[in-house]
Parts: C-alpha cells; structure tokens; sequence
C-alpha cells in the first residue's frame, strides 16, 4: 500500500497498518504526539484498533515545548 505520511509518499508491504504498528515501524517515539487520518484526529485509546488503508493522508505531529 501507499500512503501520505507527513508528506512525503511511503510504500508498505502490507494491505493496512495500525497506528501503533507504523509508530514502532518508523521509530516515532515521542510521548506528545498528534495523529491525523485524512485530517481524522486520532485519540491514543484508538492507536491499536485504527488502521491506515491505501491512499490515506496521515499526519503524525510531535508536540514540542520550551523556553
């Protein structure tokens, strides 16, 4: 499958992925995090059961804070 992730176009050999298995797979391990399916707000109780299809535009957004 191909999607739109953060962007930029990536392939998987898979039909669909769950939210958390694309976390792991790209390493994204910040705790603060925002994850959009085709501009869908994702809540972190749904990572495991919420699955990414072909052709889907996903957002993972890193929330960043300082001073």
């Amino acid at each position: 499958m191909k999607i739109l992730l953060n962007n930029r176009e990536e392939e998987f050999m898979k039909e669909s992925i769950s939210v958390n298995d694309i976390l792991f797979m790209k390493k994204f391990s910040f705790k603060m995090r925002i994850i959009k399916i085709n501009g869908v707000l994702i809540s972190k109780e749904k990572y495991d059961t919420t699955f990414i299809h072909d052709g889907d535009d996903v957002q993972m957004l890193y929330l960043m804070s300082g001073g």
